[in-house]
């Protein structure tokens, strides 16, 4: 089976697929968005496409209590989607876990152009698995 180039993929389904979601603002403007897998961003455009792209990034949760999923993709084994990506679950604190993800994503000469989006989407999973201390209530000052 011949590859077919990303290009062209980006073309066929920018406009038109599943995974689009429009949003219409104040007059004409509009906002695309995207729910595909891979997408960090969640924005319907070629740089971002999880689709279109044969390097993805995917930052997620790994379950409750579990961490954070890392998952990039094996360029060799597109026509094989059991083995297309590579995933490991970090467990450690933020600041560790931003720096491998920065290695693996920018230093590593993966896709240095979403490192900023991998590490924003990397806050915004780890900010969402923390739990709320229940701690002791403030008492209301009013009588």
């Amino acid at each position: 089976m011949t590859t077919v180039p990303g290009q062209l993929i980006w073309e066929i389904v920018k406009r038109n697929n599943c995974f689009l979601v429009k949003e219409f603002g104040n007059g004409n403007a509009g906002v695309q968005f995207s729910k595909e897998p891979n997408n960090l961003y969640n924005l319907n455009s070629y740089k971002y496409s999880g689709l279109a792209q044969k390097k993805n990034v995917t930052i997620q949760p790994a379950g409750k209590d579990q961490g954070v999923l890392l998952a990039t993709s094996r360029t060799k084994k597109q026509n094989k989607p059991a083995n297309l990506l590579n995933k490991s679950i970090m467990k450690k604190e933020f600041h560790r876990m931003a720096k491998a993800v920065s290695n693996q994503v920018a230093d590593n000469y993966y896709r240095p152009d979403l490192k900023k989006a991998a590490l924003a989407r990397l806050s915004a999973v780890n900010r969402s698995l923390k739990v709320a201390k229940s701690g002791v209530k403030k008492r209301n000052r009013q009588a």
